[in-house]
C-alpha cells in the first residue's frame, strides 16, 4: 500500500513525512491516463490512492484554522486573537459563516464512491493472495470514515442530510431536509458499528504478526469504539437531549428534528460505551503516560510535556502521523527563543489562566488554595520561572507549567543569546516595543502545550518528530467518569478514573464526599485544562449549556496582564488586570449556519435555527 502510506501513514523512520503537512486534494496526483472511476478502480493502487483521499478531509488538530483543535480554540475562550473571531465579534451569519460542511460533504461522497467501486471484478486487488480481505478491510474504513464526517458535520450543524450509499447523479433529486438527530445518530452509531466488522483488531505485519507502525491512524476496532464513546456523550448533553430552545428547529413540513424531551437513561449508554472503549484499550496496551522521576511535580510535569513528543505511544487511541504541530510551536513561540519564526501569536486569555489550580488541586478562589495576585517571588524555580516573578505565577499545578507561558517564565524553546527569561512588558525582550512589534501576546500569555523546549526555531536542532491524537485514553476517562456521574452518581468508578488524570497531571485526587453537581464542576473543568487547545472546548461548553454561565463564559469582557505598560519584571502596573476585548454571543451560536449557497440549492432544507 505505497502510495496510501506515502500521505497518511508512518513509523518513526518517516520522519520526513510528519513534518511535511497537511496537502489537501491529494488524489490530484492520479495519473493523467486515469479517465474513468471504472479505471480507476482496475488499478490496485490507485483505489488505494483514492481511500487516502477519504482519510485526507481529516482536518490537523495542531495546524488546521477552520473547525478543529487550533480553529476551534481561536473560536472560543482558550485563546484571545489579535483580531475577533466571527463569532466573538457576533458577526457569524449564514453568507460569513463557517464552511465546513461542503468539505465534509465531499469526503462522504468520495466515500461512497470507493464503496461502490472497490469490489470491481475486473480489480487487480483481486489478485492478490489476500484480495478479498484487502477489500473487506478497505471498505470497512470507508465506511467508518464516511459515518465520521457525518459526525463531524452534525456536532457542528445540528443534522443534516443523510445521502445513504447512493452516488448521486446529475439527474438526481436533491431536494432533501434534513434527517432529524435521531436519525443522525442512530445511522451514524450503526454505520461504525457495521464497519467494526469489517476492520481488523490491529495493523499487522503478516509475516511476523507483529505491529505494523507503517500503518499508525488507519481505523481499527478500538478507534471506532473510541469515537462511538464521543457519540454518545454528547447525544446524552443537554444541548442535544431535552433542549426546549430548538422547539422551533423543524423542516418545511413541520417535522421537529430536535429532541425536545430528555431521556436520562442516555447518559448510562455514554458511559458503557467510554467503558468497553477503556478496557479494549488497556487490553491492547494503551495506558496513561508517565515519566519517571523521583520528586513527584518533576514526575508529573515531565509526563505532560513527554505525552505529545513520545508519550503518544502509550496513550494514543487515534492518531494522525502528518500534522503540523512546527506552525504551533512557531505560534508559540515569544521573540526571547532563538530564530526569526517567533510569531507569538497564541495568546491566552486571563480567564483561561485563572483555570489552572494550584499544586494543592484547588482553584485558585477557593479557601486554602494558597494564591496571591500581589508581590513577587523571591525564589527562581530552575526551569520554570526567575526570582521576581509575580507570586500569581507560583505554587500552581504542573499543568499550568506545560501549558502557559508568562512574564517571568523560562523560554520554551532553545532561547536567543544571552536571555534566560520571557519578558512581555513593552520594552521586554518579548513585549511590544512601545508599539513598534507586532509579534507579542497581547494578553501577557503564549500557549506553550505540545511545544519541544529543545528545539532550535533557527536551525531546527533539537526537533522532535511527533504525531497529533484526535483521542487519547485520557479522554476516555474523562469520558466514562462524566457519564457515570450522570447515569450513577456515586459509583467509585467516577472517582478512580477522574482521579487516574488529576494524579498523573501532579494534583491530589479528589475523595469521596462532593454531591453530584460539585463532581460534575469538577469533571468539567478538567476537561478544560486537560484536553485544552485538542479541539473539546468549543465543543465542551456548548454541549453543557454553560455559555452564560461563570465557568463557559463566553460572553461580555476578557481580560489579560497590562503589557502596554511596566518598565521591569516586579513593575506592579503590568500586572493590572486588563480589558483586552468585549465579545458578543447568541445562543444560535451552540450550532453554525449552513453556507447559505446551500441552502438556496434546496428548497427543502432549513436554515440553523437563528440564522
Amino acid at each position: 500500500m505505497k502510495r496510501y502510506i506515502n500521505y497518511y501513514t508512518t513509523s518513526l523512520i518517516l520522519a520526513a513525512l510528519l513534518v511535511s503537512g497537511c496537502k489537501k486534494g491529494f488524489f490530484d496526483n492520479a495519473p493523467k491516463d486515469l479517465q474513468t472511476i471504472e479505471m480507476v478502480f482496475q488499478n490496485k493502487l490507485e483505489a488505494e490512492h483514492w481511500l487516502s483521499g477519504v482519510y485526507n478531509r481529516l482536518p490537523d488538530v495542531w495546524a488546521d484554522g477552520n473547525v478543529t483543535g487550533r480553529g476551534l480554540a481561536e473560536l472560543s475562550d482558550e485563546l484571545e486573537l489579535a483580531s475577533p473571531s466571527i463569532i466573538a465579534a457576533g458577526s457569524m451569519s449564514s453568507q460569513s459563516g463557517i464552511n465546513a460542511y461542503t468539505g465534509y460533504y465531499q469526503a462522504i461522497r468520495l466515500a461512497n464512491i470507493f464503496m461502490a467501486n472497490i469490489n470491481n471484478s475486473k480489480s487487480n486487488l483481486l489478485k492478490e493472495p489476500n484480495g478479498e480481505e484487502l477489500i473487506r478491510q478497505y471498505t470497512g474504513e470507508a465506511r467508518f470514515l464516511r459515518a465520521n464526517y457525518y459526525w463531524m458535520l452534525i456536532r457542528l450543524y445540528g443534522p443534516v442530510v443523510l445521502v445513504g450509499d447512493r452516488v448521486a447523479g446529475v439527474d438526481d433529486d436533491f431536494q432533501k431536509p434534513r434527517n432529524t438527530w435521531s436519525e443522525c445518530i442512530e445511522y451514524i452509531l450503526s454505520e461504525m458499528e457495521a464497519a467494526k466488522a469489517l476492520v481488523p483488531e490491529k495493523h499487522v505485519v503478516p509475516s511476523s504478526g507483529e505491529d505494523d507502525l507503517s500503518q499508525t491512524g488507519r481505523i481499527t476496532k478500538l478507534i471506532i469504539e473510541a469515537v462511538q464513546s464521543q457519540v454518545l456523550l454528547y447525544d446524552a448533553s443537554p444541548l442535544f437531549n431535552g433542549n426546549s430552545n430548538f422547539a422551533e428547529f423543524r423542516n418545511p413540513d413541520g417535522r421537529q428534528l430536535m429532541n425536545l424531551t430528555a431521556d436520562p437513561a442516555k447518559w448510562a449508554k455514554a458511559a458503557q460505551a467510554a467503558k468497553t472503549a477503556i478496557d479494549h484499550a488497556e487490553a491492547s496496551g494503551r495506558k496513561l503516560y508517565e515519566a519517571s522521576d523521583n520528586d513527584p511535580f518533576q514526575k508529573a510535569v515531565k509526563s505532560l510535556r513527554g505525552l505529545f513528543l513520545t508519550g503518544w505511544q502509550d496513550e494514543g487511541i487515534w492518531i494522525r502521523t502528518n500534522t503540523g504541530y512546527s506552525v504551533w510551536e512557531e505560534d508559540a513561540a515569544p521573540r526571547a527563543a532563538n530564530g526569526t519564526k517567533t510569531n507569538a501569536r497564541l495568546s491566552v486569555p486571563q480567564e483561561m489562566v485563572d483555570k489552572y489550580r494550584m499544586n494543592n488541586g484547588l482553584n485558585i478562589d477557593e479557601t486554602g488554595s494558597g494564591y496571591e495576585e500581589t508581590g513577587y517571588t523571591n525564589t527562581a524555580k530552575t526551569g520554570f520561572y526567575v526570582s521576581g516573578t509575580s507570586k500569581m505565577y507560583i505554587n500552581r499545578e504542573p499543568r499550568f507549567y506545560v501549558n502557559i507561558t508568562f512574564n517571568g517564565s523560562t523560554i520554551p524553546f532553545v532561547p536567543r543569546s544571552g536571555q534566560t527569561r520571557v519578558e512581555f512588558w513593552p520594552t521586554g525582550n518579548s513585549g511590544n516595543a512601545n508599539g513598534s512589534q507586532t509579534m507579542f501576546p497581547k494578553t501577557g500569555y503564549l500557549v506553550r502545550k505540545n511545544t519541544n523546549v529543545s528545539r532550535n526555531l533557527q536551525s531546527n536542532a533539537g526537533n522532535v518528530v511527533r504525531p497529533a491524537m484526535y483521542i487519547r485514553l485520557a479522554e476516555l476517562y474523562l469520558n466514562y467518569a462524566e457519564a457515570l456521574n450522570e447515569s450513577d452518581p456515586g459509583n467509585a468508578d467516577i472517582l478512580k478514573y477522574l482521579n487516574a488524570v488529576r494524579l498523573r497531571a501532579g494534583i491530589p485526587g479528589i475523595t469521596a464526599g462532593p454531591d453530584q453537581a460539585a463532581i460534575r464542576a469538577i469533571i468539567q473543568r478538567e476537561r478544560c485544562i486537560e484536553l485544552a487547545y485538542e479541539g473539546h472546548r468549543f465543543y465542551d461548553i456548548r454541549r453543557w449549556k454553560i455559555t452564560d454561565k461563570p465557568e463557559g463564559r463566553q460572553e461580555g469582557d476578557f481580560h489579560g496582564m497590562n503589557v502596554f505598560a511596566g518598565e521591569n519584571l516586579g513593575d506592579d502596573v503590568y500586572y493590572e488586570r486588563t480589558r483586552t476585548s468585549t465579545r458578543i454571543w447568541y445562543d444560535r451560536y451552540n450550532l453554525l449556519p449552513l453556507p447559505q449557497s446551500e441552502v438556496q440549492k434546496n428548497s427543502q432544507m432549513v436554515q440553523t435555527i437563528g440564522y
